[in-house]
């Protein structure tokens, strides 16, 4: 069995600081819009069938690292204990879009909607009203379950490692087939134009084709330089291109929002209170279930905490393609990375705070 993850792993330096780094491109993407406006058109301009080259490069780079760490032979292991797949599962498809739709709604739509007004035009030409495309990024954060970073956040709980893996891997290919429809379902309730012919291309090209050069990619590697090469070399300067391809495309991403965020602030605030409500919400609802279903700890912890994170990646490629780097539901999903990490440590230590709870049940 291939240990991927070590003992001794922490967060990198470029993950440990992501929060950080999220700002310090927001600001730069501000200001490259202001001062040189005519650069961030042109690279949007710069597209096929109304793919942007740019970023649809950035978002290859941010996917790739990701699928080429997943060890697709751990899924076939999954059978033995399914109890925490079944809940990771039932979570992540049947509970976390709905409860997101309906927070997202009841916040940005009905709370916070005086302080949301205006309408944009998205890709096609029709004009929504904006609180309705913040809404339909939270959607697509909403149905976008866990990213490899959750791999982190379930070691640094002191959790079942292969469980985490597992889920990762069956997440990514459940995306494959329940993503697009689920996504334009939900984003039909809200009222958002649905373009399917793109929603099941950006999911093809941004999930598919990252998952199977993934695989492909790592059996060659492995069997060519050896396993401990891949982990300790390849995959030791390969995992930062990932958030650096991230940060990249948030540049480019506020480069048309940053008139909005110097006369409007409050917008970032207004979107990330529903995301935070949800993220823990979504924590404490499978947390508990782990409970009543006499998990271990150590399947426990990583349970919530994918069922807590986001495939934020995914939600950002979906967003730039359906919508637009200038749309707001493109803004959403990146507050969605801007909260990411605080909030994913903090739902770490409250795992090791409560570890607890779960010692009769053989954790």
């Amino acid at each position: 069995m291939e240990h991927v993850i070590h003992e001794e792993r922490r967060l990198s330096f470029f993950e440990r600081y992501l929060t950080g780094w999220v700002v310090i491109c927001i600001g730069l993407g501000i200001l490259l819009g202001k001062v040189f406006p005519q650069v961030a058109v042109a690279l949007d301009r710069f597209s096929i069938y109304q793919v942007s080259i740019p970023i649809a490069i950035c978002l290859f780079f941010m996917m790739y690292p990701i699928m080429v760490k997943i060890d697709f032979a751990e899924v076939i292991k999954a059978g033995k204990t399914p109890k925490p797949v079944i809940l990771t599962l039932f979570v992540n498809w049947c509970v976390k879009p709905f409860t997101m739709l309906a927070i997202a709604t009841f916040f940005l739509g009905v709370l916070f909607k005086g302080w949301l007004p205006g309408v944009e035009v998205v890709k096609g030409g029709t004009q929504v009203e904006l609180f309705r495309s913040y809404i339909a990024g939270c959607i697509l954060l909403g149905i976008a379950p866990c990213t490899a970073m959750v791999l982190i956040w379930g070691h640094l709980a002191r959790g079942n490692d292969g469980h985490t893996l597992v889920m990762v891997a069956i997440n990514s290919l459940t995306m494959l087939f329940l993503y697009a429809p689920l996504g334009g379902w939900l984003l039909g309730v809200n009222k958002m134009p649905i373009p399917w012919q793109t929603i099941v291309l950006s999911v093809i090209i941004y999930v598919g084709l990252p998952l199977l050069l993934g695989y492909y990619s790592r059996k060659w590697l492995i069997a060519n330089k050896g396993f401990k090469w891949f982990e300790e070399k390849f995959l030791h300067y390969l995992t930062p291109v990932s958030i650096f391809a991230l940060l990249i495309t948030l540049v480019l991403l506020f480069s048309f929002k940053g008139e909005l965020i110097i006369d409007q602030p409050q917008v970032i605030l207004l979107i990330a209170i529903p995301l935070f409500i949800q993220t823990c919400l979504i924590f404490g609802i499978t947390y508990a279930l782990a409970k009543r279903l006499k998990l271990s700890y150590k399947d426990a912890a990583p349970s919530a905490l994918i069922g807590a994170s986001n495939h934020f990646e995914v939600a950002i490629a979906t967003s730039t393609i359906l919508f637009g780097l200038s749309s707001g539901a493109s803004l959403a999903t990146v507050v969605g990375v801007l909260i990411e990490v605080p909030v994913m440590l903090l739902l770490v230590k409250v795992c090791q705070k409560t570890k607890m709870w779960f010692v009769h049940e053989g954790s």
